[in-house]
């Protein structure tokens, strides 16, 4: 395999997965309640796991007929992007009675693989599937034995713009205990936004913590502290609320981490610090 097929369009994708439905519903005895099944894939590296809900209700783990390992391949093959690669990891579930559901991973996700593929994996898997420089995750790069790639400085705000704070919530409901309207971060994801929120440069520091506002009963928990990247700032409860709570951060921030590709900082300028003090207390330069 030396170029990726044409792309699937959505109806030929939908047939896919329901071939790869009737594939793993022929290989298990009647009277199943759920097929679940995982495809991992790295270049020539390939897992896949099938889990079945049986009559009992219990679930039992069996190797996933070859054809369905195939047709999730091809599917694979098919949803590919030019430049932006395609997913490595997928969760394909089907019931009795019910449309099919499909989880495909972004492309920039590694999925969780059973055992790690060898740099070759990777390295087929940006030859199979080409990828522009910077659509290369800094995980994959680092997989595939690639050097990293050079990051451009956090660009400062301009003389009319001020850096940016997140709202750590959505608000309160009626009794007074904040409210989340925000779309959940991947599992993937989660270290490495943490990582970004806990290695920026402190721009302020307290010896003392806040109460959680998830959580009263824990009055000296939150971290009164705050790190920038020179384009935003924001609180320790920020990266506190995602690791107690799994509070996702404000939506306009993780755009940011991501676009920074996870990688925050070692330091940031004096003039950057200055505008960064200013957004957090609100005083007028």
């Amino acid at each position: 395999m030396s170029q990726p097929p044409g792309p699937l369009r959505p109806e030929q994708q939908h047939e896919l997965v329901r071939q790869i439905g009737a594939v793993l519903t022929g290989q298990v005895p009647p009277g199943w309640r759920q097929l679940r099944v995982e495809y991992r894939a790295a270049g020539r590296h390939i897992e896949a796991d099938l889990l079945v809900t049986a009559p009992d209700g219990l679930p039992r783990t069996l190797p996933p007929h070859p054809e369905a390992v195939r047709l999730l391949g091809v599917l694979r093959a098919g949803m590919y992007q030019p430049g932006h690669g395609t997913w490595l990891g997928a969760v394909l579930v089907f019931d009795p009675g019910r449309p099919p559901e499909a989880d495909f991973g972004r492309p920039d996700l590694e999925p969780p693989f059973r055992h790690q593929p060898p740099p070759i994996g990777f390295q087929d898997e940006l030859r199979f599937f080409p990828r522009a420089e910077e659509r290369i995750p800094g995980w994959l790069r680092d997989r595939a034995g690639l050097p990293p790639l050079a990051l451009p400085p956090p660009a400062l705000p301009g003389p009319d713009e001020k850096v940016h704070t997140p709202r750590v919530h959505d608000g309160v409901d009626a009794a007074g205990r904040p409210v989340i309207r925000r779309p959940p971060l991947a599992p993937a994801e989660i270290e490495r936004v943490l990582s970004y929120l806990d290695t920026a440069p402190v721009i302020l520091a307290s010896r003392s913590y806040g109460a959680d506002a998830f959580a009263p009963d824990r009055a000296d928990a939150v971290p009164m502290n705050f790190r920038t990247d020179g384009a935003w700032a924001w609180p320790g409860a920020v990266a506190y609320y995602l690791r107690e709570h799994g509070v996702p951060p404000d939506p306009d921030l993780i755009a940011h981490i991501r676009a920074r590709r996870f990688t925050a900082p070692s330091e940031v300028s004096a003039e950057a610090t200055v505008l960064a003090l200013a957004a957090i207390t609100g005083e007028r330069l």
